[in-house]
């Protein structure tokens, strides 16, 4: 029987859009052990996302794909506790370097499914036997609400577009010009564009705020990452390209247009049932019209906007 003391070491992934689609894991553990406190081993940026969990214990860093190297003092600092259950949801077998006396891992997930957070919910279901599999989340504190708030004052009942112009591959990115002409297109739907990113994306978000039609309030590099989270909170939907950013508008609840070029959509798409995507053929984004994205919002967002992507 679980007591206060149950200890619980969760091992997430580091890509951002990954460590979101385990989140669903984390809420399945804390429904199954609901006065545990779990320690979370994550990246150092995308383990942000876990900063306001109310029911995480410590957030420990470990770097990707390295267990040894730079990875001692993580590995002397924890293997001097003992947890009741450790979940583990790389490949690198650090979970069997640590006490504990559970362990759940990738290696002994039995999950044939298709996307990456039911393989994720699959390590777990030795302890979790239900069919209902938690949405993905983030949880933002009083500075990024603060944040978003002061963002949106102005706009305060106007409908918002997000746009996400970049990736972390060039193989990623949709074109600027594409991205121009389909807010273009949208520019009687919505009120103005919130383009989202990093410093990196400044140079197409720049671009799409000189050339579109609609007014742009470009927060490339100029917004963290639970600000930007608590930003796509206030979004009448969500554009863009296979990033961590569709991950976050899905985590936050929006409807979600992604637009693939390399990769496996039905793996890596965002989860939820409000997710629309768009992909390449030949797995080349470049191959995407304005008038491919166009039919998909047409032929589920303007139909049911509040419901978009819905079963």
């Amino acid at each position: 029987m679980e007591t206060n003391n149950t200890r619980i070491l969760f091992i997430t992934l580091s890509n951002i859009g990954d460590a979101i689609m385990t989140t669903p894991v984390l809420q399945a553990l804390h429904t199954i052990y609901p006065e545990a406190i779990i320690d979370i081993v994550a990246d150092q940026r995308s383990g942000e996302i876990f900063n306001h969990c109310p029911y995480r214990g410590e957030i420990l860093y470990k770097q990707k794909n390295k267990v040894f190297r730079g990875g001692w003092q993580l590995l002397k600092t924890l293997h001097a506790r003992k947890y009741d259950l450790i979940v583990d949801l790389r490949t690198d077998g650090f979970a069997y370097l640590l006490r504990a006396n559970k362990r759940l891992t990738k290696w002994h997930s039995k999950s044939k499914s298709v996307h990456a957070v039911e393989q994720y919910m699959g390590i777990i279901s030795p302890i979790y036997t239900s069919d209902q599999i938690p949405a993905c989340h983030i949880w933002s504190g009083k500075s990024e609400v603060h944040f978003a708030n002061q963002v949106f004052g102005p706009y305060k009942g106007k409908k918002m577009l997000g746009v996400g112009p970049g990736a972390n591959s060039q193989k990623k990115i949709w074109p600027a010009d594409s991205y121009v002409a389909l807010i273009d297109r949208l520019r009687n739907h919505f009120d103005a564009v919130i383009l989202l990113g990093n410093g990196d994306d400044q140079e197409s978000s720049g671009y799409i705020s000189r050339h579109a039609d609609l007014f742009c309030i470009d927060l490339c590099g100029k917004a963290a990452l639970l600000q930007t989270a608590a930003v796509l909170g206030h979004i009448a939907l969500y554009v863009g390209n296979d990033s961590g950013l569709g991950h976050m508008a899905s985590a936050m609840d929006k409807p979600t247009m992604t637009i693939f070029g390399p990769g496996n959509p039905e793996r890596y798409r965002p989860w939820g049932n409000r997710a629309m995507l768009v992909a390449g053929s030949g797995q080349e984004v470049d191959r995407v019209s304005v008038e491919d994205v166009i039919q998909v919002l047409e032929k589920v967002y303007f139909r049911h906007p509040a419901t978009a992507g819905k079963s």
